[in-house]
């Protein structure tokens, strides 16, 4: 470790972008009044104390999120649509599977309750596998950005997690309803009889 001083005449560019200082009393709004009085209006210079910097990196980190958030709203709203589609096929195919299910007492309600936790089992599954694969590509982006900044820690939000698996069940749920309700007005000889 050298002074920036000794080693910066040596360097083909220069990378310093920043320069830490204590003031007397703190970082105040006097303090920081002076600095910009004495350094000029500059607008390469800036001037923060540590809140400052910190809310800074902040708002980065929330718009990369707040984009994340955008596309993973898209992402759910074309599982909605495969949840449907699957479940959809899933019918039509096992109409007959159905219609004898029908006939040894199953009643449409019953119909109903089986789609709909066939959509909760496939919606829950895509939730928990995309969350286990999201929190190992964090702790592994995390991995890269800590040998670059020692102080990173990484912070799993269970709270919101949690939030997610939940809104995967509804989503599920919701996903169900048109082909629950077409499996359970399904004529039952007619579907026996389907090949």
């Amino acid at each position: 470790m050298v002074d920036s001083a000794t080693i910066t005449p040596h360097m083909a560019t220069v990378a310093d972008f920043q320069v830490m200082l204590k003031t007397k009393g703190g970082a105040t709004e006097n303090n920081k009044e002076l600095l910009k009085k004495t350094l000029g209006d500059n607008p390469a210079i800036k001037i923060q104390n540590k809140q400052d910097t910190s809310d800074e990196i902040a708002s980065a980190f929330t718009l990369m999120l707040n984009m994340l958030y955008g596309l993973l709203a898209m992402a759910v709203i074309v599982a909605v649509l495969g949840v449907i589609n699957t479940l959809a096929m899933s019918v039509f195919e096992r109409s007959k599977e159905i219609g004898m299910l029908r006939a040894i007492g199953l009643d449409r309600g019953g119909v109903k309750r089986m789609v709909r936790l066939e959509s909760l089992v496939i919606s829950l599954f895509g939730g928990v596998l995309g969350l286990g694969l999201g929190v190992f590509f964090g702790w592994a982006a995390g991995e890269l950005i800590a040998t670059e900044l020692p102080s990173y820690e990484m912070v799993l939000p269970w709270a919101r997690m949690g939030l997610f698996i939940l809104m995967a069940a509804f989503v599920g749920v919701i996903a169900a309803l048109w082909p629950a309700r077409r499996a359970s007005k399904l004529n039952m000889l007619a579907a026996i009889k389907a090949e």
